[in-house]
């Protein structure tokens, strides 16, 4: 019997980092079947008694799980409350960093979604790029790209691609392993030039035909004879050219994104860079 628990992502701000936080600690927990909400921008107490009164109306006393990241104690304090299970996200962890640091912190909410103007420019830059150089489009530009990933159709290069623009500010560019390619086998220059910024993603051929079923199925694309082809093929390229891989299969997103940047090494260059830059201006 599956068990179903209330969750509410309650902030002062976006509830994002809230429910970020939550739904990895619940993720621990695989029987039970959450029905979770964000209320967020809760400013003040008034606010907050509104947001509980709702939430104890909702629940009908089956003591939900809060997860708050509220910064204001008076207003947080509402929600401590002994009708619902209350998880304060950030307190405890603040208080010893402060006895830690010997300073206090700013307890400013929302201040880690805070961009500068430079920063979202290079977001916004970044995810142009990487709609700008989808599937296979503009490879005299892969100079430019901070990561390029390759493989066959189907493999998850779209969303990991987006996903590195709009959560890693990377410029990101993918390309598809055709026939052409995989029967020649060749790849183009401007991705041979790069690659060193190659990642090519790959998976068992039953996984990747259990994904091309689901929409092109009885199909000689997604049957499993040609997903076994078509895999091996793109391992000989990537064998060839020394290119970095990675296997996708049970893995999510965001997962697939950061073993990604991890196999070229991109977070130790651009650390490195960082104390480069840091070294100049001492």
């Amino acid at each position: 019997m599956t068990i179903s628990k209330d969750v509410y992502y309650v902030s002062g701000s976006t509830a994002i980092l809230a429910e970020d936080m939550g739904k990895a600690l619940l993720a621990q927990f695989q029987n039970i079947r959450f029905r979770e909400e964000k209320i967020p921008f809760i400013q003040s107490p008034d606010d907050a008694r509104k947001a509980l009164d709702y939430i104890l109306k909702q629940s009908g006393g089956d003591k939900p799980l809060v997860f708050c990241t509220i910064m204001n104690q008076e207003t947080r304090d509402v929600f401590n409350h002994p009708e619902v299970q209350f998880f304060d996200i950030f307190l405890n962890t603040l208080e010893l960093l402060e006895q830690a640091l010997d300073i206090k912190a700013l307890r400013e909410p929302g201040y880690s979604r805070h961009f500068t103007i430079t920063k979202m420019d290079k977001r916004v830059e970044a995810i142009h790029f990487s709609l700008d150089h989808d599937d296979g489009t503009r490879t005299n530009e892969y100079d430019e790209a901070d990561i390029i990933l390759v493989g066959v159709s189907r493999s998850g290069k779209t969303p990991v691609s987006v996903y590195l623009a709009t959560h890693m500010e990377l410029k990101s560019a993918n390309f598809p392993l055709t026939s052409d390619h995989l029967e020649e086998p060749e790849l183009p220059k401007d991705i041979v030039r790069n690659r060193k910024r190659v990642v090519g993603l790959t998976s068992s051929p039953i996984y990747l035909h259990n994904i091309r079923e689901k929409r092109y199925a009885g199909s000689t694309y997604a049957s499993l004879a040609n997903c076994t082809r078509e895999l091996q093929q793109a391992r000989n390229l990537f064998l060839r050219h020394n290119i970095k891989t990675l296997n996708v299969e049970g893995r999510s997103i965001e997962e697939i994104a950061v073993q990604a940047i991890q196999a070229i090494g991109l977070t130790r260059r651009k650390r490195s860079r960082i104390r480069d830059i840091a070294g100049h201006g001492s």
